[in-house]
């Protein structure tokens, strides 16, 4: 039998990723349309601990959707790893009355939200916050168009030198295991290559398509690098290679790093955001529990965490057909 939900704590755990904030507002607000008490979480999981809590009401949240980061914060929690951990952080939820919580995070956040449900059957909903895209029943996660957006933009700044000096770059961008972010980055910026973790392709490929661009009358080339790709060792030692064996190319390397992460968030993260916000409180006084909230087909849709835990994301095969054409 459900219980009467009274109080919802929300948190962000993990990375911070832009459209958190938005989601937090969206929570918080639609927690107080529905006339029910909402609590502040900060630094995830260790704040849960330590019972680092704060009622939060609509006006709380005032002028914090066009915000990057986090304002509830996020921190790394072994404690919440271990029984006794978990266990203290019950005890500060029951002290405090919250009686469920939505967090806002990836699949290392869903995997600790449903251990803890497990053992003390307490109801939470999630809500996918990363820039990788990479979590299972969600065609798009919070904070993975900014990302886009921020990517895209520094590899036209990087363009123009590229273009001015008849260089190569290798551009490094976020995505350690998978490579949503290199994929569409590369299209949208109009790279001559593309190394991700799902088309390991080799050395010898990056050559053969590197010489094929010079033949056509290219005098630069932008590469882009997800961080997980094994082609190399890292974007340095490509750069080492394509140096000794093409020595045609003046080569430089530039990783993109955590700004990927930061700035204002985009207007559809922050609309997506405040739907989410919505479905997920709303879900949660239905009864219902352990679920994630996702986007398909422009549509919210509800997803098992141990499925979104578990599932893989698929790279867009016809994406990938897509830049083959336009590399041309």
């Amino acid at each position: 039998m459900a219980i009467e939900i009274k109080k919802i704590g929300v948190f962000t755990s993990g990375g911070d990723s832009p459209g958190m904030n938005a989601a937090i507002r969206s929570v918080v607000r639609t927690c107080a349309y529905h006339h029910i008490d909402c609590v502040g979480i900060f630094r995830g999981y260790q704040g849960m601990i330590e019972g680092d809590f704060k009622p939060m009401d609509a006006r709380s949240v005032n002028n914090i959707i066009n915000k990057g980061g986090t304002i509830l914060k996020s921190a790394r929690c072994d404690d919440f790893r271990t029984k006794e951990g978990r266990k203290q952080a019950y005890e500060q939820l029951k002290a405090e009355g919250i009686d469920a919580f939505v967090v806002i995070g990836g699949d290392g956040s869903f995997t600790g939200a449903m251990i803890f449900d497990q053992e003390y059957d307490f109801p939470f909903m999630g809500i996918p916050g990363t820039i990788d895209n990479d979590i299972f029943g969600t065609t798009f996660t919070l904070g993975f168009d900014t990302a886009l957006n921020t990517v895209v933009e520094a590899i036209d700044k990087i363009r123009d030198t590229a273009s001015s000096h008849n260089r190569l770059f290798f551009v490094e961008v976020m995505g350690r295991d998978v490579g949503h972010i290199a994929l569409n980055a590369g299209v949208g910026a109009g790279a001559e290559e593309i190394l991700i973790p799902e088309e390991n392709r080799g050395l010898d490929h990056l050559l053969e398509s590197l010489k094929r661009s010079k033949l056509s009358g290219k005098s630069s080339s932008i590469v882009i690098v997800a961080e997980g790709d094994k082609s190399g060792k890292n974007v340095f030692e490509l750069k080492e290679y394509v140096e000794e064996h093409l020595p045609i190319y003046d080569v430089r390397v530039s990783v993109l790093g955590h700004m990927q992460r930061g700035g204002p968030p985009s207007c559809y993260d922050r609309v997506l955001a405040s739907r989410m916000g919505v479905k997920a409180v709303e879900t949660l006084l239905e009864g219902k529990k352990r679920l994630m909230v996702g986007v398909q087909d422009n549509k919210l849709i509800l997803t098992p965490i141990s499925k979104a835990i578990k599932g893989h994301t698929k790279m867009e095969k016809e994406l990938i057909r897509v830049f083959e054409i336009m590399k041309t």
